[in-house]
């Protein structure tokens, strides 16, 4: 005999699984950066950048944050990059929370 427990058990947790998923930051729900504003990153990894596409000087962690400062080139923005980058830098637009 099947206890009535566990199918609701079971629902309980799909519900709570759901939930922690729709709370957790993901590229779908990242934004571009405002000017003005320091962001914190969404993504895994975000490499800080000489130029819009130019050569890496350090790499942003998420829960890290940049202050942008703008402005805007091909879907880079520039601004200071907080942590242990903490110099300011290029990095590719739409990875904040």
């Amino acid at each position: 005999m099947v206890s009535g427990g566990v199918p609701r058990r079971l629902g309980a947790l799909l519900a709570t699984v759901c939930a922690v998923l729709a709370l957790t930051p993901s590229a779908g729900h990242a934004a571009n950066g405002t000017i003005g504003q320091r962001e914190t990153v969404c993504a895994e990894d975000l490499f800080v950048r000489t130029a819009p596409v130019g050569a890496w000087m350090g790499t942003l962690y998420r829960g890290q944050t940049f202050l942008v400062e703008g402005p805007r080139s091909g879907g880079y923005v520039y601004g200071f990059a907080y942590g242990h980058v903490n110099r300011r830098g290029w990095v590719q637009d739409g990875w904040f929370c």
